[in-house]
């Protein structure tokens, strides 16, 4: 018996994962919004995880009514802490990096080849959309916890009101990446799942919630919206 056990076991934990070769977000992946010229909310978000603006300096964490900043300051719309490129030392090094890395992550993310673009139960893998990505009621990502998802988007990412992403088969949040070239727009009441990498802005409308993070090159706006950090 414990011999057939331990076999068992041994099989489970040999199984591969599919999908392409995870992202690497490196230190950007220290926080659930990294923006470098703002973050703004229409009060009251729910932020689990940091949060962090750079080159921006702390006047551009806006609506959050954050406390006097040392390294980092807080607020009660953050379960977490917040950072800027002007609060005391280590943080503006540590943002400068982080801000580096979250250009890694998107060239990355964006030099991957190959993938099946029609599709809206998404298996592991691959994908590639050459314009706009508008998700107006559903999308389904099948797979286990080991599998990745990279989703390439040249365009704007547009999901619609109440629109979601859901995931089955033990797919997780952290292990899908979409990486988008224009603007990322999360629709009132809509729940998204994955890594945000974004080359300009996204905003999160009233009531959207994020099962992720959001990494984005210019600025983040939150109207009431709810930003959980995956596990």
């Amino acid at each position: 018996m414990k011999f057939i056990l331990a076999f068992t076991l041994l099989a489970v934990d040999c199984v591969s994962a599919l999908g392409p070769a995870a992202v690497n977000l490196r230190t950007a992946g220290n926080y659930a919004i990294l923006a470098k010229t703002g973050i703004s909310t229409v009060p009251k978000s729910v932020i689990t995880g940091n949060i962090a603006v750079s080159p921006a300096a702390g006047s551009f964490l806006t609506g959050f009514s954050s406390t006097p900043p040392t390294t980092f300051s807080t607020s009660t719309q953050v379960k977490g802490q917040l950072f800027a490129a002007d609060y005391n030392s280590p943080t503006p090094s540590v943002l400068t990096q982080a801000v580096l890395d979250l250009g890694t992550a998107i060239v990355d993310a964006n030099g991957r080849t190959n993938g099946n673009i029609d599709a809206r139960i998404l298996t592991p893998g691959l994908y590639k959309w050459t314009s706009a990505v508008n998700i107006p009621t559903l999308l389904v990502f099948s797979g286990s916890a080991r599998d990745t998802w990279i989703l390439q988007v040249a365009g704007t990412l547009n999901l619609g009101s109440a629109s979601q992403t859901l995931l089955i088969g033990g797919a997780v949040a952290k292990n899908i990446v979409w990486v988008v070239g224009g603007e990322i727009s999360i629709g009132a009441g809509s729940s998204v799942s994955g890594i945000l990498l974004g080359s300009t802005a996204a905003t999160l409308k009233t009531g959207a919630t994020l099962n992720g993070r959001i990494l984005v090159q210019t600025a983040v706006a939150l109207q009431k919206a709810t930003v959980t950090q995956p596990k």
